[in-house]
C-alpha cells in the first residue's frame, strides 16, 4: 500500500472515531437543576454514600465510570419521583449488596465491621495497662549498680 494511501486511511479512521468520542468525557459535567432543596441535599448526601462498584475506593460522585453515571441517574430519578433515603438504600443494598454503601447497616452480617473497632481499642488498652503495671512492679536499678557493670 502506497504511503499516501494509508495516511489517507489514517485519517478516515480518525475523522470516524475521534468526534464519537467527546460524549465519554463529559458523563455528567452538568449538575442537574432541582426545584427543591431538600431533594438536591438528598441526593448530594446518596451519591457521596454509595460506593462505585468499579473503582471501589471513590464514591459515585466521584467516579467516572459508566456504572457510577447509571447509578446517578438511578438515584436522581428515584429522588425525582419522590422516594426516601430507606427506600433508595433498600434499592441499592438488595441489587447490589451491602458494599455499596461505605457505611452498612447493622446487621448480624456486618457487625464484624462495627464492632471490631471498639474491640481492637479495648484489647490494645487492656494490654497498655498490663505493660504499664507490671513495668511499675520492677525494681528500679542504682546509678551504682550500672556503673559497676560498666568497669567489670
Amino acid at each position: 500500500m502506497k504511503r499516501s494511501t494509508a495516511l489517507m486511511l489514517l485519517f478516515l479512521m480518525l475523522g470516524v472515531l475521534v468526534p464519537g468520542t467527546g460524549g465519554l468525557l463529559a458523563i455528567e459535567s452538568a449538575k442537574p437543576d432541582w426545584q427543591d432543596p431538600r431533594q438536591e441535599a438528598l441526593y448530594d448526601r446518596l451519591v457521596h454514600e454509595v460506593r462505585c462498584l468499579v473503582c471501589q475506593n471513590q464514591t459515585i460522585a466521584d467516579s467516572n465510570a459508566a456504572l457510577a453515571a447509571d447509578l446517578r441517574r438511578e438515584i436522581r430519578a428515584m429522588v425525582l419521583a419522590g422516594k426516601n433515603e430507606t427506600e433508595i438504600e433498600d434499592f441499592l443494598l438488595e441489587r447490589y449488596g451491602d458494599f455499596v454503601l461505605y457505611r452498612p447497616r447493622f446487621k448480624p452480617d456486618t457487625a464484624v465491621l462495627w464492632l471490631a473497632p471498639g474491640v481492637l481499642i479495648l484489647i490494645g488498652g487492656i494490654a497498655l495497662w498490663r505493660t504499664v503495671r507490671r513495668r511499675a512492679t520492677l525494681p528500679i536499678g542504682s546509678d551504682d549498680d550500672e556503673s559497676a557493670d560498666e568497669e567489670s
